[in-house]
């Protein structure tokens, strides 16, 4: 009788072990991405000189399992200038301005929401640029994961 209790214990620790190994899946994970950008060259009135500014709007989507939350997206010129330099676009290297990037509050699964910011990259001129610059591009800074 002692040997028969002793096989159902082992045999009941075992299950639980087991139950609880299955269990231990791996979370979902949330993944936003870029799926559509476009920048446009706008005057920069609000100043004095004659700047020109190219600003950025698209649409991000939810391609992940989870929903989430505080999607920040913000644009880079990776063939900008750094230095501010007459008739040419630049760009600088510090964080983003709250204008200089867009925050999407919520996104679900497989939705698709709007941005839009300003101020990608400038340039100082009298004249209305002739070119935008080659290589710019929207990116997904953040987000954040709602786990159900």
């Amino acid at each position: 009788m002692k040997s028969f209790s002793r096989q159902m214990m082992v045999l009941i620790v075992c299950s639980v072990l087991t139950l609880t190994l299955f269990n231990c899946g791996k979370p979902k994970e949330g993944k936003v991405i870029v799926t559509n950008q476009e920048f446009s060259i706008r005057h920069d009135s609000s100043s004095h000189s004659s700047n020109w500014v190219i600003d950025a709007k698209g649409k991000v989507k939810n391609v992940g399992e989870v929903d989430v939350k505080n999607v920040v997206v913000t644009g880079y010129c990776l063939s900008c200038q750094e230095a501010i330099i007459s008739n040419t676009w630049f760009t600088s290297n510090i964080d983003k301005m709250p204008h200089q990037k867009s925050i999407i509050a919520y996104l679900p699964v497989s939705a698709e929401s709007d941005f839009n910011f300003t101020e990608v990259a400038l340039m100082m001129t009298g004249q209305p640029p002739t070119t935008m610059p080659e290589k710019m591009e929207c990116k997904i800074l953040s987000f954040e994961t709602i786990q159900k």
